[in-house]
Order: C-alpha cells, then structure tokens, then sequence
C-alpha cells in the first residue's frame, strides 16, 4: 500500500507541475514588450513620490488587462489585483518604479535627457539602479497571469511602490507608506516576492541567500556644541571641530571593539561635516550626519545603544556637549528561511541549478524589508551584466543593464506565483 501512495503522490506532483507551467513561447512573445516597456520608462524617468507618468502607465496596462486597479497607493504607487479561478492565498509582487537624480552618461538611444531641480541643485534624472526594469518585468508578469487565472489558486497582488530610493525631505514614502495604507490587506498577504536587476552579475544568473540579504539602514545627526574662540587661543575656547574628530574616532571603537562581526558585518560612516565659516576662528558648533548599517537585529541594538552612550559622554570629557538623532531608514532584507528553502527548487527550475548562486550578504539597503516585517518574502538579484562585458556600478551616470536579461525575470516571477500558490500544504 505505502508503495502505490508514493506513486500516486509522484504522479499527482507531476501533474500539478506540468499544470503550473507556462510555455516559451508565451514568455517569448512578452519579451519584446517589456523591453519596449522598459526603454520608455528609462527615457522618462521621475524622482520619488513624483511618478506620475509611471504611474498612469502601469495603471493603464494593467486595467487593460482586466486586473482591478488601484491608483494613488502611498502617493504615487498603483496595486493591481488579480484572482485566480479557484480559491487559495495570497501572494504579493512587488517592484520599484522611481529613478535617481544622476546625469545620464550613456551612448543609448532611449537615455534620459529629463532634468530638474534637486535640493537646490540642477540635475539630470536617470534609472540608475534599474527601477525601470523591475517594473517592466513586473507588467510583463501581469500580462501572462492575467491570461492564466485557470493556473491560480489564490490571489496575486502587484505592487508597484513608489520612492523606494527614499521620499523628498518632510514628506512620507516608499514601502512603509504603502504599508500603512493597508496594501497588504484586503485581502491579507500570505508571502511577498521582490527582485533587483544587478549590473554586476552575468545574464542568466540569479543570486540569493537566507536570513539577512542586505542591512538595516539608519541615518543619524549628530550637533556638537561648543565655545567660540580665535584661532590663535584655543585654549579660550571649546573646539566642536576636535570633539567632533573624538567622536568619529569613538564611533569606531564601536565597530572594532563593541559588535561581534564573526556573526555579522556592520558600519558606520559620517559621510557630512560642517563647521566654521573662516579660517581663523574655532566655532560654536558643528554637525555630523552619517549611516549605520546592520546585518543582524542583535547587533543593531547594540551598536545604536552605543552610539547614544558614546556620543554626548565624549564631548562632555572635552567640554563641550552633543547630542544624537538616529532615524530608520530601511529594515534588513530578511529572507525567511522556509520560504527560501521551499521557493529555491523553482528558481533551480527556471534559471538552471548552476546558474542560481548563494551570495554574501550586501550592506547596501533596501525597503522590500519593511514588508519582509510584515509577511515572508524572499528577495533575489537578477543578472543584467553582459555574459562577456564588464559590470557597471548602481547610483553612477555609466550604469548599464543587458536588456537579455529582463525575460529571465519575467518567467522567475511568474513560476514563483504559481507554485507557491498552487503548493500542496
């Protein structure tokens, strides 16, 4: 009896495999259009919490497909809903839809020649980080799905978030936001799905891990406070310039001698200093403003913990005073694990055994984790280096994606949809 179980199980795995797959020639056919999708966003980009064009467009397709749309989701997001012909959970795809304030320096037919003013600033704008196609590929998912709700059991959820690259200074955005607005409710979201284009690894490849995948990030100011004095007399004076060297000097001390880094890696950098306006003249005060990123909840208790401990006892020890404001601006990018191990056999099955890597964790940040908080969520990188080129760097004018590599994306996430939802429990 065990052994006909076992083999109607096998039978039954087989079919409900065969049931979940869609053919190439469907992805083949989308391809041309999400690169087509991709190159007009590309050449019209928008900053954070100002993706209005972006916006109408997703939306536009996606209500062309039939998919209940739902426009102005944490300012400028859109959430499309598509349910399946038959009753399960809920999965949600999230992609990233704002550009960078970067001066595009690229021999592209389709580069950026929008500008603006950013802070003060005259800038280009440019899909430097690849937003472009992670929406792109996302629209690309919608369509095939739209065409397969017979394949679904359950709910599929496309988010498309604005101002992952952070929101203008004194307003809300991105992730959390949407969050707040209830996008994972109505219905309730059982797992979450996310990818980044990465112009480091080769076409065809697809990159993941575990647990902590990118760092928590948090921004702190720090204000120093001292006594004004002439240059020539120090001695009359409190110098905020030298507490504030103290106190970057003691930051450290941190990172080599408070955080256990055979666990997990961790930073801290002070990107900005001001101070002073004349040579000869030891001012009042002086600001720091800097980020710390974190791979582990522990550790970032800890190392935060510190900084508050450190930071006003060493200015006190040289007279003057300080003070520190920390702020949350991404959580780790935690990928549970169960997901993880449950959902790797189909990224395997899509991009090839050998060509799905476990990588190290990054310090960069990313604030798919403010849903990782909320439910399960795997996220991945995805390759868009040229298989014989050479990598370019995310945030730079030069940042380049090998198109080829986008179709990829597309079948990734249209075969996680399916049998995570389609999974017998």
């Amino acid at each position: 009896m065990k052994r006909y179980l076992i083999t109607a199980s096998i039978l039954i795995s087989g079919f409900l495999s065969a049931q979940n797959e869609i053919s190439a020639n469907e992805f083949k056919n989308i391809e041309d259009k999400v690169i087509e999708w991709r190159r007009d966003i590309h050449q019209n980009p928008e900053l954070s919490n100002r993706e209005f064009k972006t916006a109408e467009k997703i939306a536009a397709h996606l209500e062309s497909l039939g998919i209940e749309t739902q426009t102005g989701i944490a300012k400028t997001g859109v959430v499309g809903i598509l349910k399946g012909d038959n009753p399960g959970k809920t999965v949600a795809l999230r992609a990233d839809i704002d550009a960078l304030p970067v001066t595009e320096n690229n021999d592209l037919p389709f580069k950026s020649e929008v500008t603006t003013e950013f802070l003060g600033s005259k800038t280009g704008i440019m899909h430097a980080c690849g937003h472009d196609t992670h929406t792109a590929i996302l629209m690309g998912v919608a369509e095939i799905l739209s065409q397969h709700k017979d394949k679904i059991n359950g709910t599929v959820k496309f988010i498309f978030q604005p101002a992952e690259e952070g929101p203008p200074p004194g307003e809300a955005g991105g992730a959390s936001l949407m969050i707040k607005e209830g996008v994972l409710k109505n219905p309730d979201v059982d797992a979450i799905f996310g990818l980044h284009i990465n112009a480091a690894t080769p076409v065809g490849t697809i990159k993941y891990k575990p647990e902590g995948t990118m760092a928590a990030v948090e921004r702190f100011v720090i204000n120093v406070k001292g006594t004004q004095a002439h240059g020539s007399a120090p001695w009359s004076g409190v110098d905020p310039i030298l507490i504030s060297a103290k106190i970057i000097d003691g930051l450290q001390t941190i990172i080599s001698r408070n955080a256990e880094l055979t666990e997990s890696a961790s930073v801290i950098t002070v990107g900005k200093i001001t101070s002073g306006v004349r040579f000869n003249i030891i001012p009042e005060t002086a600001e720091m403003i800097g980020t710390v990123r974190t791979l582990d909840p522990e550790n970032k208790k800890l190392i935060l913990k510190r900084m508050r401990e450190l930071v006003p006892a060493i200015a006190e020890a040289y007279g003057g005073e300080a003070s520190i404001e920390i702020q949350n601006n991404t959580a780790i990018t935690f990928n549970d694990p169960a997901l993880t191990a449950k959902m790797l056999p189909t990224l395997q099955k899509v991009a090839g055994e050998e060509n799905v890597k476990l990588m190290k964790a990054t310090t960069g940040g990313e604030d798919f984790s403010f849903f990782q908080e909320e439910v399960p969520g795997l996220y991945f990188f995805l390759g868009g280096m040229p298989v014989n080129g050479e990598p370019t760097r995310h945030h730079t004018p030069k940042f380049f994606i090998d198109e080829s590599g986008l179709l990829l994306g597309v079948k990734t996430m249209t075969q996680l949809t399916l049998d995570y939802l389609n999974a017998q429990s």
